[in-house]
């Protein structure tokens, strides 16, 4: 059974951080993916709880966006910052997260990932062009959490 540790190995966990730091390269904003085992209570409260454990909910223009996996129990939301969600169109989350799953049912999970991230990144990056002096104040990496 998959794991919040081990449903990535090194290479795709490098390929989600490299798909993050090439999406935010056109954008302000900051995405960020957190993937753990269970999910402790509905998934849309555990997420907004990650969001702003993350620090989320903290960006300058707030425009931070978590994609949120619990692995062990199926579960996976994203979810967007009040400034990003005030102007994408309504069901654009739905449409990111029924691409994703259709990968993830076929188990491709990196892909998924990948997918996911980049149309957020061309999402963001249409609100929330880079700027020169825009700076990362989220980091790229994944975060784990293995409960």
């Amino acid at each position: 059974m998959s794991n919040a540790i081990t449903i990535l190995n090194r290479e795709e966990d490098r390929r989600i951080v490299e798909a993050i730091k090439q999406a935010e390269l056109n954008t302000s904003g900051e995405i960020k993916v957190h993937i753990e085992n269970r999910c402790k209570g509905s998934v849309e409260q555990r997420s907004l709880v990650v969001f702003n454990k993350l620090k989320l909910n903290e960006t300058k223009l707030r425009n931070g966006v978590l994609i949120y996996l619990a692995v062990r129990d199926h579960k996976f939301a994203i979810l967007g910052d009040e400034g990003i969600n005030q102007v994408v169109e309504e069901g654009f989350w739905n449409d990111v997260k029924d691409l994703m799953q259709s990968l993830f049912r076929e188990g491709r999970f990196a892909e998924g990932l990948e997918q996911g991230i980049m149309r957020c990144g061309e999402k963001l990056k249409t609100y929330y062009p880079y700027q020169s002096d825009d700076i990362n104040e989220i980091p790229d990496e994944i975060s784990y959490e293995n409960n």
